[in-house]
């Protein structure tokens, strides 16, 4: 057992891992920047709490896992289970996906809404500490170890240091200073802005209203990428994210926000924006590239330390699984200590990447199809297996099966390889076992009526 360890990051990620390490450590000490409230209020560290957080299906199970009960206080609150596909309609390349009930599900709610409630939780932990408002500075230690941090007030040694400080983490220049060599980067920036407005939802849309999503195709609109999503949260409200690539940004104004979801793939998603009542004004928001920081290559090994959640690896927040990467991160750390006492650092840091792999592939693969995107260039068989992926894809709307093992994958419980797994490509050739694709968004008539949605 740990005498003590410090996480560096009181945000979704650290409190995770301190869920994680809790069992395993006679102290824990959470050190955030910010004050440590208790209501849900947005922090300054996280300006892109204010856009929509998916927490798929992957993450949320990981996350009861590591706080049993959490999925109920949080239905308790309001926040929503959104049945893939059953509530949640999708437009595929050549049709909407099917309605039925699936294995997998989103959890709708804002971030503020989840990391209070995980904030609550976290109290009842007697062997963790959180100091709020407090600034880490450094590192301390030498390329033999880490044996603490530096913090604005006073230093604070432990056996082992977890970085959850999210995207501006500093630990690549924390370790360079201690002498240790750069931390290797990959980077894939498709250069997306997104702009958010949250809605009340009408009246009689009732309380299973679905979730919608459109994103442009590279095959279908070569040059143009727009996408946009629709998120039943706590309170009635529905939370309306549009992101676009370079040359195609949503505005952060009401006009230019209507106006962006009119160019959508689909008119539905601005037919819904006009049945809706805004509550305050757009919010818009540069996303940073996917990045991911290889500190399980780093040589030699920072024994004692540990980055996880956005301080790894940061995703295109279109895929909605940064929240997920982190929570399977830290169930991850969990299992290495549960399968040995005192696991090292390494064993640590690669059972983070592994956890982080399928949504850093889905992520940049999705986002490397896209002119525009800077990052490496696609590799010699990159067309084949795209034009592979694209008539698999076509089968989508078709095929139950290919529509559940898309589901696996964004929900981060399968790899995308799976995709073209034997029995998916038999089921492309087979040209599915659902009918013709749907032409249409599936409401039901009482979706159809409420919200004047009507078939083309």
């Amino acid at each position: 057992m740990l005498q003590h360890s410090a996480i560096l990051g009181g945000g979704m990620g650290g409190m995770l891992a301190a869920f994680a390490l809790a069992p395993h450590a006679e102290a824990v000490t959470v050190v955030e920047q910010d004050a440590f409230a208790g209501e849900p209020v947005p922090r300054r560290g996280a300006p892109q709490a204010r856009h929509t957080h998916a927490l798929v299906s992957g993450g949320a199970r990981a996350m009861e896992a590591l706080v049993p009960g959490v999925l109920a206080e949080l239905a308790a609150a309001g926040a929503q289970h959104i049945n893939l596909p059953g509530r949640y309609l999708g437009l595929a390349s050549r049709g909407w996906f099917p309605r039925y009930a699936g294995r997998q599900f989103i959890l709708g709610c804002s971030r503020e809404l989840l990391e209070s409630t995980l904030r609550g939780r976290l109290r009842e932990l007697p062997n963790v500490t959180v100091l709020g408002r407090t600034e880490v500075v450094g590192l301390q230690g030498s390329p033999a170890g880490i044996t603490g941090v530096r913090t604005g007030s006073a230093p604070l040694t432990a056996e082992l240091v977890v970085d959850a400080t999210g995207r501006r983490s500093r630990a690549p220049r924390w370790l360079t200073e201690l002498g240790f060599p750069p931390v290797r980067e990959s980077i894939v920036d498709p250069g997306i802005f997104y702009a958010t407005r949250v809605f009340r939802a009408p009246v009689d849309a009732g309380p299973e209203f679905p979730a919608v999503t459109l994103q442009s195709s590279p095959r279908r609109e070569p040059g143009v990428r727009r996408n946009g999503t629709l998120l039943p949260i706590e309170d009635g409200l529905w939370m309306i994210t549009l992101s676009g690539g370079p040359g195609s940004r949503p505005g952060t104004d009401a006009e230019g926000f209507r106006a962006f979801a009119a160019l959508l793939p689909h008119p539905v998603l601005a037919e819904l924006i006009e049945a809706a009542t805004p509550v305050g004004t757009p919010f818009g928001f540069r996303a940073d590239a996917n990045r991911r920081r290889h500190f399980e290559r780093l040589r030699p090994c920072p024994n004692g330390f540990v980055a996880l959640g956005d301080a790894y690896a940061t995703f295109n927040p279109v895929y909605g699984h940064g929240m997920s990467a982190a929570a399977l991160s830290a169930l991850a750390l969990r299992t290495e200590f549960e399968r040995r006492r005192k696991p090292g650092t390494l064993r640590l840091q690669r059972a983070v990447a592994g956890a982080a792999a399928n949504a850093w592939d889905m992520a940049t693969g999705q986002d490397a199809r896209y002119p525009g995107t800077a990052g490496p260039g696609p590799g010699r068989f990159d067309g084949i297996i795209d034009r592979l992926g694209d008539w698999i894809s076509a089968s989508s709307g078709r095929s139950r099966l290919v529509t559940d093992i898309r589901a696996d994958i964004f929900a981060l419980t399968a790899p995308p390889s799976r995709m073209r797994s034997p029995r998916v490509l038999w089921q492309a050739v087979r040209g599915g076992d659902n009918g013709p694709a749907l032409p249409d968004p599936p409401f039901t008539a009482a979706e159809r009526r409420v919200l004047g949605v009507r078939p083309r």
